[in-house]
């Protein structure tokens, strides 16, 4: 028979246990209008009790006027009563200067190669977007332009004063043969791997 002592333990630790499932608080990434049951989302919301069919609903109707497949930061805290506050960000600073610099991926060398090139208007119009996400408050514009900067240096993205598009397009497509050639490296260490094993 178990002890008392060994009871109150095993009580404690299901109580723990119970607690750390039923989060009240989700963080996510959802593509703008394309909120599913099917997983991740469905299990996530399903285990903070939160109406699934709802939300989903909430949350497409929400992003119904962006670009569909937009990635968005959500936050969503969930209230006693199974209702939840949604709080939907800006796209990341990623995708922002992935689509200003027309670049579908970042350097895979960064400070070795260029992936691509944004102006400081660039630098300065997503930074004024993303300062009004919760995440930015209370930080001077100077500040979030800093950091969109140092994101864009660890991406390979260069920061110029003007793009030429004629010269930028032929840049792309020298960019694009590269990673074409780099895709193909890849795939042979790939292939080389499986052989071995």
């Amino acid at each position: 028979m178990a002890s008392k002592k060994g009871v109150k333990v095993m009580k404690v630790a299901k109580k723990v246990a119970e607690s750390g499932s039923k989060s009240t608080f989700l963080k996510a990434t959802i593509p703008a209008g394309m909120a599913t049951p099917a997983p991740p989302l469905g299990p996530q919301l399903g285990a903070r009790n939160i109406n699934i069919a709802q939300f989903c609903k909430d949350f497409n109707l929400r992003t119904s006027k962006m670009k569909e497949g937009t990635p968005l930061p959500c936050r969503v805290s969930v209230n006693a009563d199974r209702t939840y506050n949604l709080v939907i960000h800006h796209p990341p600073v990623t995708y922002f200067l992935k689509q200003a610099a027309g670049i579908k991926k970042g350097a895979t060398r960064p400070g070795q190669e260029v992936a691509g090139k944004v102006t400081l208007k660039h630098i300065y119009e997503i930074a004024r977007l993303k300062s009004e996400d919760p995440t930015f408050e209370g930080i001077p514009l100077k500040k979030v332009c800093e950091r969109i900067l140092g994101v864009a240096h660890s991406m390979g993205i260069q920061i110029v004063e003007t793009v030429q598009f004629k010269e930028y397009q032929r840049f792309l497509n020298q960019r694009k043969t590269i990673i074409e050639e780099e895709e193909k490296e890849l795939e042979a260490i790939k292939q080389a791997k499986l052989l071995r094993v």
